[in-house]
């Protein structure tokens, strides 16, 4: 079969799904049909916003479905009538059975780890956070359970120390969009030889990677430097590690952190003393060290540079991160 005459259906939301559409559409593949999460309203005037992957789709005439249940009937029948060959799923939602075992070649996945270590919604922020100095991209043949299909390619890429989520999402973001490509071309070519993720060898323990709540991102200043600095780097910029920054009468204000540097050195300070010369030093003492912050934001303001918020923000060592 050509590509022009392979049928897929494509299933994404976020912008880091736009990208491997993009590349199928501009390499001269068949895509019938797309179907992305239903439109929400987002922002303080709660306005509905088209998420990247719909943007997409309008502008280039692409046929969309938007179900709010993937087992609704209507929504099971305009999707059959696609006669899809193919389904593609990247960063979507999980699919019944009804749906992702349709199509005669399979419905595969682009997942943003190297499967089986990281499973779940947010790999790649759990990865920066967890330390680790490699990640990758994962297409596999989905099945049954979440992220446990047998895996079709994997492409490894390092993460660097100074790496944050953004940094690591846009490098993933590109290599999946290729590695995509390479899966729906091996396919074509009958040369698939899927590997069952519990015959593969694992380096360390598997690790889960749920979806991040506005709690999970709090920091806790008694953990050691290394872990707290990681972890403000695995949610930079969003959703954004936090913590409260507790005044000396006791009023707590949430600030976002969103850029830090890691400090080793031997002190007696309790963890969460602040250490500043009022002008250009904002420095969080940790059991092991300090993390000197370099980027912040308080609420209702925008994100500024440790010297910025000083010029105009009074604080003192009497402060307390919390």
């Amino acid at each position: 079969m050509k590509k022009e005459d392979l049928r897929i259906v494509y299933m994404g939301t976020p912008h880091f799904a736009v990208e491997p559409l993009r590349r199928l559409v501009e390499g001269g593949y068949r895509v019938v049909g797309v179907i992305t999460m239903p439109d929400k309203p987002a922002g303080r005037g709660h306005k509905i916003q088209y998420s990247p992957v719909k943007l997409y789709a309008l502008e280039h005439d692409l046929p969309l479905l938007q179900p709010e249940r993937l087992k609704d009937e209507d929504f099971v029948r305009a999707l059959r009538a696609w006669e899809a060959d193919l389904q593609i799923v990247v960063a979507f939602r999980m699919l019944p059975e009804v749906v992702w075992a349709m199509p005669r070649l399979g419905t595969f996945n682009l997942h943003a780890s190297l499967l089986p270590r990281y499973r779940g919604a947010a790999p790649i922020n759990w990865a920066v956070i967890n330390g680790e100095t490699e990640t990758g991209v994962t297409t596999f043949f989905l099945s049954h359970d979440i992220d446990t299909g047998e895996v079709i390619q994997q492409v490894h890429v390092p993460i660097a120390d100074t790496d944050n989520a953004e940094v690591v999402h846009d490098k993933l973001m590109l290599l999946g969009a290729d590695l995509v490509v390479e899966t729906v071309e091996a396919i074509l070519a009958d040369s698939v030889n899927s590997i069952p993720q519990e015959t593969m060898a694992v380096e360390g323990e598997l690790c889960p990677a749920p979806k991040i709540f506005k709690e999970t991102c709090r920091i806790d200043w008694n953990l050691p430097v290394k872990r707290v600095y990681d972890f403000i780097r695995g949610l930079s910029p969003h959703p954004a590690a936090w913590s409260e920054l507790v005044s000396p009468e006791g009023e707590a204000t949430v600030v976002k952190i969103f850029e830090s540097e890691k400090l080793s050195a031997t002190h007696q300070l309790s963890p969460g003393t602040i250490v500043t010369d009022g002008k250009r030093r904002l420095e969080v003492a940790v059991p092991d060290g300090f993390v000197a912050i370099r980027s912040l934001q308080l609420p209702g303001k925008k994100r500024l540079t440790t010297e910025e918020l000083l010029r105009g923000f009074r604080l003192t060592e009497a402060y307390q991160m919390k």
